[in-house]
């Protein structure tokens, strides 16, 4: 059976390393034959790994690949697909193993097929996928880049390109331009935040687009999009007026204002329902492990209904995170809170040695926190910077964090200014809770506090790794019911009534 030889010969390989089975990564036979079963039976299973699990899991995922018959669509990021070619690979040929990998439009016969998220859209589209068997890896992330992948954007040389293929029409689609640009200039949430549109709001240019034929891209795209299930919004960015590109018939104050319109579907395996449809599934996914501890739903939607689910947990953890968290801490929407931050934050860094990362995604707040401990502690402050000092202090938002905290050295301490709860002054966050809202359901145990979760759990597996401090100064966690549910999810952890010099 694959089962059994793919257990064989990655035990072999691991030997050969000079690893144990339950070196690095401990469950790498347990994936390798659950992989290896998936194949065998093409049925649909779904793996569930701690959040940031260590990456050498991949090679439990490949044997069974490179020993398998079966012909599989293998989507993996940039960065997964850079690891299995420069790593994976030659691992797998010094043990003997050969893993041809196709990239391109047209697989043939080959075995494995490589494809991007967006090229596995491209290719179910164009019927490309029968007969294949979906491997996805990473799939916790699948959600938010088949979004990326189906999201539009329009800019002013987008209507000026508009305006070309129907000169016509020009004046009409100059007045439309100007009065989204009075709605986007009147926003009350400044240039920082982007205004929703309502669908009221875009009817003026929907009517406007079932008139026109032929529409160039992305026009065609646009008219085509749109609905319940997609939501709309605008960004804008003051710019110089050379700057700007033009539209005729606007006024000159419009002209300095540089704006774009943005959609995005809510839920893109609706959209592309049918995506994971067909032909039998191997979808690993990092979600936090603890949510039905929790009495939560087990992350994001995947777009399966799996016929096996395995967690897949990593070492229970023995050193417990040392955990600064106050109680009586005031709560984000307080007039002192800004004040608050500030000064916990200084007490943190002066009585902690090495680099200290502050997290926060409110734009305004983490500016103005990042300029006030800069005021104090000078060129150690930086934003968002991938190379800060040994002593330094990083603030940052939370996705940038979880892009780049694998390029950077692991900090001494992480404090969370806001926990990773996402705002509903996002449009797409806002218009989601909305439909969640309509269906009578639970819109913050569903969606935000579990994605919350999870983002937590990631943010700070290289401070566990440190041995290091993380303080949250959100009050939310003490005074909020669901606080109990995010200090559940970080155990093992041991409080910190004090913070003393280290």
């Amino acid at each position: 059976m694959l089962e059994a030889q793919a257990h064989h010969e990655l035990k072999a390989l691991l030997r050969r390393e000079g690893r144990g089975a339950h070196d690095g990564w401990p469950h790498q036979l347990s994936l390798c034959r659950l992989v290896a079963r998936s194949l065998r039976r093409g049925d649909r299973t779904l793996v569930r790994l701690t959040p940031g699990s260590d990456p050498g899991w991949l090679l439990g995922l490949l044997v069974p690949l490179a020993l398998g018959e079966t012909p599989v669509v293998l989507v993996l990021s940039q960065g997964l697909k850079q690891r299995l070619l420069q790593v994976e690979l030659a691992r797998l040929g010094r043990a003997g193993l050969s893993l041809p990998c196709y990239e391109g439009e047209d697989p043939g016969n080959a075995k494995v097929w490589l494809l991007s998220v967006p090229e596995l859209v491209s290719a179910w589209r164009g019927d490309r996928l029968k007969g294949r068997q979906l491997v996805i890896p990473e799939a916790e992330q699948l959600d938010a880049r088949l979004r990326a992948s189906l999201a539009l954007r329009l800019d002013a040389a987008d209507w000026e390109r508009l305006a070309r293929a129907h000169p016509a029409l020009r004046t009409g689609l100059g007045e439309l331009y100007s009065r989204l640009s009075r709605q986007v200039m009147a926003h009350p949430g400044g240039s920082r935040r982007p205004l929703l549109l309502s669908p009221e709001d875009e009817a003026p240019l929907r009517q406007l687009l079932g008139l026109l034929h032929p529409l160039p891209e992305p026009w065609a795209t646009w008219r085509s999009s749109g609905g319940d299930a997609w939501v709309s919004w605008t960004e804008r960015e003051p710019t110089r007026a050379q700057q700007a590109p033009s539209v005729e018939g606007l006024p000159p104050a419009e002209r300095l204002l540089q704006w774009s319109l943005h959609r995005q579907p809510l839920e893109p395996l609706r959209v592309l329902e049918g995506l994971m449809d067909g032909q039998g599934a191997v979808v690993v996914a990092e979600l936090a492990s603890t949510m039905g501890q929790l009495g939560l739903p087990g992350g994001p939607a995947l777009g399966l209904e799996p016929d096996v689910v395995v967690d897949l947990g990593a070492e229970p953890l023995a050193d417990p995170l040392p955990l600064y968290a106050p109680l009586r801490q005031p709560l984000p929407n307080s007039p002192r809170y800004g004040e608050h931050l500030l000064e916990q934050c200084r007490r943190l860094v002066l009585g902690q040695g090495g680099l200290t990362l502050v997290l926060l995604d409110d734009e305004g707040l983490r500016l103005s926190l990042a300029s006030g401990l800069a005021a104090e502690f000078g060129s150690r402050v930086v934003h968002e910077h991938t190379a800060p000092e040994s002593h330094g202090v990083v603030c940052a938002r939370w996705s940038w964090w979880l892009t780049h905290q694998g390029r950077m050295p692991d900090p001494s301490q992480i404090v969370v200014a806001l926990l990773p709860i996402a705002s509903l002054d996002d449009p797409l966050t806002a218009a989601q809770v909305l439909a969640l809202r309509r269906e009578g359901r639970d819109w913050f145990r569903e969606r935000l506090l579990p994605d919350g979760l999870t983002r937590l759990q990631l943010g700070v597996v290289g401070l566990r790794r440190q041995g290091g401090r993380l303080a949250v100064l959100d009050g939310r966690l003490r005074g909020r019911s669901w606080g109990r549910q995010v200090l559940r999810a970080l155990e093992p952890w041991v409080n910190l009534s004090r913070l003393l010099p280290h």
